[in-house]
C-alpha cells in the first residue's frame, strides 16, 4: 500500500468514527495523520484505551489491558492463551516488560464502520469480562494488602467489593 493508500485508509477510519461516534457516545481523537485513540467505557475496567494505526497494509488495533502481574504469571498467561481461542479479530499479548494488551490487524479492504464497531465490541467484551479474573490471578496478594490497609485507615472498600471472596479465603 502506498503512502496515498495509507492516507486513504486513515480518512476512511476518520469517516467511520465520525459516522458512528460523532454524537459523543464514545470519546475519540486523532493524533497525526494515521493514529486514532478511542476510549471505550466499561464496567469492571472503567475505561479501555484503544489505539488504531493506519499502516501500509491495513489497520493495527492495540488496547492496554493491565500491567504485568505481580504473581502467578503462569496462571495469568495460561488464562489469556486459552481466552484467545474465543476472541474475534484480537488476541492477548505481552509487551517487553510483561504488560498485557489486546492487539489485532485488519486488512485495509475490510475496514468499515461496521467492522470497527464489531472490533470495539470484542475489545470491550474481552476486557470487561476478563479484567477481574486477571486481577484475581495476578494480584491477589496486593488486593489483600490493599484491603487490610484500607480497613486499618477506615477507607472505602467500594471498588474492592468484587474481590471479597479473596479476603474471606484469607480469613479461614
Amino acid at each position: 500500500m502506498s503512502k496515498a493508500g495509507k492516507a486513504a485508509l486513515a480518512e476512511r477510519v476518520a469517516a467511520a468514527m465520525t459516522d458512528r461516534f460523532g454524537d459523543g457516545e464514545m470519546e475519540y481523537s486523532r493524533h497525526g495523520e494515521d493514529t486514532f485513540v478511542v476510549v471505550l467505557p466499561g464496567e469492571r475496567k472503567h475505561k479501555t484505551t484503544v489505539m488504531l494505526t493506519a499502516g501500509n497494509h491495513g489497520l493495527r488495533i492495540e488496547a492496554f489491558v493491565c500491567r504485568k502481574p505481580d504473581e502467578n504469571n503462569e496462571g495469568v498467561y495460561g488464562y489469556l492463551l486459552r481466552r484467545n481461542r474465543k476472541l474475534y479479530g484480537v488476541a492477548y499479548t505481552l509487551d517487553k516488560v510483561g504488560d498485557i494488551y489486546l492487539v489485532g490487524r485488519m486488512h485495509a479492504d475490510v475496514v468499515t464502520a461496521d467492522e470497527l464497531d464489531r472490533l470495539f465490541g470484542q475489545v470491550l467484551e474481552a476486557v470487561d469480562a476478563d479484567f477481574n479474573t486477571i486481577l484475581e490471578l495476578g494480584f491477589a496478594e496486593s488486593i489483600r494488602r490493599e484491603w487490610k490497609w484500607r480497613v486499618s485507615r477506615g477507607e472505602s472498600l467500594r471498588n474492592l467489593q468484587a474481590f471479597t471472596h479473596l479476603i474471606d479465603e484469607d480469613a479461614d
